[in-house]
């Protein structure tokens, strides 16, 4: 198990009382990871304080803000795919089958590509496996970082941690691109409901067809869940 895989994964699920209590812990396998600067370790701190110190009704209403109430944000992966929503729902289904095939039940109501499942799915997976698949996503969670950044966000830190776990290269051409779409007044339930409708999930039979990071990156796991097999 990566201890430090998993860490961040709870960092980013919806805060409970539970998530407060195990605080503590996640704070000390945070602390000694080497893979990660002192300077990432560092800018996790104000984030764990948080979690562990503030009430948990008020981390849950802005944790609702930031990653429920804004599409830009959203920790559902594919959401992030430009003219991809006719294909997402078979995507959805093949990352699920990578998940079982590798002996996954996510114990959750999230959808599979919720970053926090995809983060708990790679802890009990290879060295190689976290890398390439996190590197595949880089562009995404470069994306929300940077918004996180502009707002001011403490969650910001996470994604900088994850990036540097994945070691991959940016592309900065496809992280332009989804910082095109324009941020919607989590406030405006009016704008809200109108950039929901527009995502509408359907589902199609190419998955991940048309964006070349997100076909590598499911078929990359198709390997990864083929090699399992054969073993």
């Amino acid at each position: 198990m990566d201890r430090t895989v998993k860490a961040l994964s709870l960092l980013l699920s919806y805060p409970t009382e539970e998530l407060q209590t195990a605080m503590p812990e996640i704070s000390g396998v945070i602390a000694s990871e080497t893979r990660l600067t002192a300077a990432a370790r560092r800018d996790l701190r104000p984030l764990i304080d948080e979690l562990t110190g503030r009430d948990i009704y008020d981390l849950q209403e802005q944790f609702v803000m930031l990653f429920d109430r804004s599409r830009t944000l959203s920790l559902n992966l594919f959401e992030h795919v430009h003219g991809e929503s006719r294909d997402r729902g078979g995507a959805m289904v093949n990352l699920l089958e990578t998940y079982r095939a590798g002996g996954f039940e996510p114990s959750t109501s999230e959808l599979p590509d919720h970053l926090p499942v995809l983060l708990e799915f790679l802890a009990s997976r290879s060295p190689t496996e976290i890398h390439d698949t996190l590197s595949e996503t880089a562009h995404i969670l470069e994306a929300i970082r940077s918004r996180l950044v502009r707002r001011g966000s403490n969650y910001q830190a996470v994604f900088s941690a994850i990036l540097q776990l994945s070691s991959g290269d940016v592309d900065n051409d496809a992280v332009a691109q989804l910082l095109e779409q324009p941020e919607v007044d989590p406030n405006d339930l009016k704008a809200l409901d109108e950039v929901w409708e527009e995502s509408e999930v359907t589902f199609g039979p190419d998955p991940g067809a048309g964006c070349p990071q997100v076909r590598d990156m499911l078929s990359k796991i198709d390997q990864s869940k083929r090699s399992t097999a054969a073993e």
